[in-house]
């Protein structure tokens, strides 16, 4: 997937539009692949006791924000999947907050946490290679609103440079 196949305005919601506009003319598989290693490094910097501790009162822990990307991801890459494979029920939203609640990260040690996401990073980058081509612009409803296979990819990728930047400002 290349510029070229960037979504245009009206294939997602105006809310990820923040996520699809920090990417600019990259190649979204190896930008999903590579913020594999940017996340890790950033952690493994930060360790273990420090990402237990959240830069405010009422705010996630940084391993929190880690299990909340990968979770975002896999909750992507299967509306990507339903929608490249032709889905027409639309598919429901998710909370962000009760995921993260329930998922309960602190408990997980930092190395298990990045673990996953890489596994996770790695299957969606995988499933984005053997897409067809022709699925990349099909669509389907998540939380209410159109969005199409090729936005969440961008979604994803963008997302976690949200991310990395309140994390590299804040933590």
């Amino acid at each position: 997937m290349n510029e070229s196949m960037k979504p245009k305005v009206g294939e997602y919601a105006p809310y990820y539009g923040k996520y699809i506009d920090k990417i600019i003319n990259e190649d979204i598989s190896k930008l999903l692949l590579n913020q594999v290693e940017e996340i890790r490094k950033f952690y493994e910097e930060m360790g273990e006791e420090k990402s237990n501790l959240a830069y405010a009162e009422g705010k996630w822990t940084a391993k929190e924000v880690l299990n909340h990307i990968a979770d975002t991801d896999r909750v992507m890459t299967f509306r990507a999947l339903c929608f490249s494979r032709g889905e027409t029920s639309p598919l429901p939203g998710f909370d962000q907050d009760i995921y993260v609640s329930n998922a309960r990260a602190n408990d997980i040690p930092l190395m298990n946490l990045l673990e996953d996401f890489e596994m996770q990073r790695y299957a969606l980058v995988s499933m984005l290679k053997t897409l067809p081509i022709a699925s990349y612009t099909k669509t389907g409803i998540a939380s209410n609103h159109e969005v199409s296979v090729r936005a969440l990819f961008y979604i994803m990728a963008g997302h976690v440079l949200h991310h990395l930047e309140v994390l590299k400002e804040r933590y």
